[in-house]
């Protein structure tokens, strides 16, 4: 796909009017007959990174397959509903699909899902399709229903960097910051290991508390970084890709157990594959977002070395101990398992 990268936050919405013209299929047309059905999709980042773009174009798969029939309203940027409360309303039938990070199942009682969170566990996203793509992830959508929820898949936002207004390069650098996490145990046991204060913020206030100083700094995939014009408040950004971002699509059990048949099989084929859209285009949006980074040179780049790296990752080795303790030890070793498979 042939994208061109956003320059400035100046012409971001001409760059997502690029991005979004890709979305839309040949045949898809303006004029619909009044749905019968309308699916309400909640989601807190922006249009143009790849969750964003995978449930666009999941609205014109499933209004173009079903001539009108099914609709679906699309609500991003927490417009509705943000990071501490986007699922409770899932679960309450205010809205029907949110793809939530990965991050947010442990505090609904499913702390296996933290797994994904643990520092450099992941080398490549061959290596977390393998688990999300394979048995373990099967297993692990298959524990929804007994919080209200059905699994319907899993996609990629890529590996996430940390930024401040330093360069964050040595766990030394990191002592004293208040650093942005989401609600995740994981996460906060990952900036306490090195060194730093993790303070819980909904992703939709981050840039907002960046600005003011209520935080130093914070970890992200460049898209989003850059979407949420995050390099206008931090100086550095330190490219350490400690970790993986990654979401689920999740649906209402009731809603979805009153679908027909035929329809829920139209909504999640056109899911697969606004899902397997999403992941391919994911390394494509954050190279495309940190070039458009470079070039608007508010923030300075740094790479780290393979010794740096290193220690960052001895640092943080702790955290894995931790979360074994708080979750059965067969999703450990089945995790093991699986990787060593990869």
């Amino acid at each position: 796909m042939n994208t061109p990268a956003c320059p400035s936050a100046v012409n971001r919405r001409s760059w997502l009017a690029a991005l979004a013209g890709s979305a839309v299929l040949p045949g898809a047309t303006a004029a619909t007959p009044r749905p019968e059905i309308t699916l309400r999709f909640s989601h807190v980042v922006a249009e143009e990174t790849p969750k964003g773009l995978a449930a666009n174009r999941f609205k014109v798969l499933v209004e173009q397959r079903s001539g009108g029939r099914i609709s679906v309203q699309v609500y991003p940027n927490a417009q509705l509903y943000g990071d501490h409360d986007e699922m409770q309303a899932l679960q309450l039938g205010a809205v029907d699909l949110v793809a939530p990070s990965l991050s947010k199942f442990g505090r609904i009682g499913l702390p296996e899902f933290e797994l994904f969170d643990l520092p450099f566990l992941f080398d490549d996203l061959n290596a977390v399709r393998h688990i999300t793509l394979g048995p373990l992830g099967r297993k692990l959508l298959q524990g929804l229903p007994r919080q209200g929820l059905v699994g319907l898949g899993f996609f990629d936002n890529g590996f996430k960097q940390m930024s401040a207004n330093r360069p964050l390069l040595e766990p030394r650098d990191f002592a004293g910051l208040r650093m942005r996490v989401q609600a995740s145990r994981v996460i906060a046991a990952q900036m306490r290991a090195l060194g730093a204060k993790p303070v819980t913020l909904a992703f939709s206030e981050t840039r907002r508390a960046l600005a003011a100083g209520v935080v130093d700094g914070t970890e992200n995939p460049v898209s989003n970084f850059w979407t949420q014009a995050m390099h206008e408040v931090q100086s550095d950004l330190s490219l350490t890709e400690h970790g993986y971002l990654g979401y689920a699509v999740v649906t209402n059990q009731r809603f979805w157990q009153h679908l027909q048949p035929d329809d829920r099989a139209l909504i999640d084929q056109a899911l697969q594959e606004s899902l397997a859209f999403a992941n391919q285009i994911a390394d494509a949006q954050n190279d495309r977002a940190l070039q458009a980074l470079r070039e608007a040179g508010t923030t300075r780049v740094h790479r780290l070395g393979a010794d740096q790296r290193a220690r960052l990752r001895q640092a943080v080795q702790p955290v894995q101990q931790q979360l074994a303790s708080r979750i059965a030890p067969h999703w450990m070793s089945d995790l093991k398992q699986a990787m060593r498979k990869a």
